[in-house]
């Protein structure tokens, strides 16, 4: 058997698909293999391993994935040894499908059985077609060694919590990811240090339902306090959270832990009380504003992000204005807006004949982005002239330029020091752009 410690090093390249947690995953996917000898390669071109870490929520998500491992074929076929792998919810979803359809796929493994990787990718090696969708007993964060102390950027995303139980109509999470799952705290924690040993300074709690997190006896705003006392550790935020899920201690958190940061990713999916219960939401446009005002209570200054799905089947006229009023009641700092399609297994794809008419959707999800980029830019100009923390994550595009993000997230670019990355400086904002903001350095620590 080779020896990784001897031999060249294998070179792997992971495509990532979706939000945060997938790129999470593939940095553990990439940790994992690290252990068989493999380097990450920023091109497929030289890979002795391809892994797609696919996404299922939107609309033909399986047939990109067949679409791109389509474009990989010319690559296996010079370079037969090439493993190609398959990771993540379409891997979950489809299973044995996807060999079926690609038979150059070496490889199938969901998102809940990635730590069994490195045995995989051993079998694939000795010609084995391998797949693993199961929902595995042992936890896969603790089967995955600790993280290496290579230096690392100023900010990362920590996993906390996995799946959802609310089974929302639309979504194939509850299938694809399981139930919902938290990790203990005390894992958590000894992973965040690790982070912050390597360089980090800013950490993004991440969850299907982060604010479902139960792995700390005082709940998501208990492991936020307990990662506060993490010396090095500067800023701490967390997404996706689902309303019902936002209790009294969270909402306390945000108005006195001084390293929560003053943003929210808070999806409500609709303003129309007729839609939210058919997607299974469980709360209402009015108490969905009723938190946000018990929220800004707490936290005046909170930049708030929500989700938006138009052309839910059987949605009205009447229903689509009323989204367009919780936006206008809610004022957005940013928010992520789609029309719906239908996932296969999902409750509201069975209401064919609810269907709305795809050029209604389109025009109904171009006003309410529209709406949506008027809310934004108002509120980006409204920095002007305000000073704000930015932790400097890189290098800008203009020579002694520095790019970074502020404590409400917004992209900000100012003239700097390079060795202001993975610090934070305060910087008085001069100008307003449409997806930045320009300032002047002001001070730093």
């Amino acid at each position: 058997m080779s020896d990784p410690k001897t031999d060249a090093p294998k070179k792997l390249f992971i495509k990532t698909y979706g939000c945060q947690m997938n790129v999470y995953d593939s940095e553990r996917m990439a940790e994992a293999l690290g252990g068989k000898g493999y380097v990450e390669t920023a091109t497929p071109d030289d890979a002795d391993m391809i892994l797609l870490n696919t996404c299922h929520i939107r609309e033909k998500a399986a047939e990109k994935v067949y679409s791109e491992l389509g474009r990989f074929k010319p690559l296996k076929d010079a370079k037969p040894d090439l493993k190609i792998g398959v990771a993540g919810c379409v891997a979950q979803a489809e299973g044995e499908e996807i060999m079926l359809r690609q038979p150059m796929v070496d490889l199938v493994v969901g998102p809940q059985s990635y730590h069994r990787l490195p045995a995989l990718e051993e079998a694939a090696g000795k010609g084995a077609k391998v797949l693993d969708t199961e929902f595995p007993e042992e936890d896969k964060f603790e089967t995955l060694k600790s993280r290496p102390k290579a230096k690392r950027g100023p900010t990362a995303f920590l996993t906390v919590q996995e799946g959802c139980d609310k089974f929302c109509s639309f979504c194939v999470v509850p299938y694809t990811r399981g139930a919902e799952v938290s990790r203990p705290a005390g894992r958590i924690l000894r992973e965040a240090r690790e982070l912050v040993e390597a360089g980090v300074r800013e950490i993004t709690l991440l969850g299907q339902n982060v604010n479902a997190y139960h792995g700390h006896d005082k709940g998501l705003a208990g492991l936020i306090w307990a990662l506060s006392e993490i010396d090095g550790l500067d800023r701490i935020r967390f997404t996706t959270s689902h309303p019902n899920d936002m209790d009294d201690a969270l909402i306390e958190a945000h108005g006195t832990c001084d390293k929560l940061m003053p943003y929210l990713h808070l999806p409500v999916q609709s303003g129309s009380d007729r839609i939210l219960k058919a997607m299974n939401r469980k709360h209402t446009a009015e108490s969905y504003l009723k938190l946000i005002e018990r929220i800004r209570a707490a936290r005046p200054d909170l930049h708030l992000s929500g989700d938006f799905i138009v052309g839910f089947p059987g949605e009205t006229d009447q229903d689509f204005e009323d989204t367009m009023a919780i936006v206008r009641d809610a004022g957005y700092g940013t928010a992520f807006s789609f029309k719906y399609s239908a996932r296969p297994g999902t409750p509201a794809a069975e209401k064919v004949a609810k269907m709305v008419d795809p050029e209604v959707a389109s025009e109904r999800l171009a006003r309410l982005q529209a709406l949506i980029t008027q809310q934004q830019r108002a509120l980006q100009d409204s920095m002007v002239g305000r000073e704000v923390s930015v932790l400097f994550e890189k290098e800008g595009r203009l020579p002694g330029q520095m790019v970074g993000k502020s404590e409400y997230l917004h992209a900000v670019h100012a003239l700097a020091p390079a060795d202001l990355k993975g610090r934070i400086a305060k910087v008085r904002i001069k100008a307003s752009g449409p997806n930045s903001l320009a300032g002047e350095l002001v001070g730093a620590n």
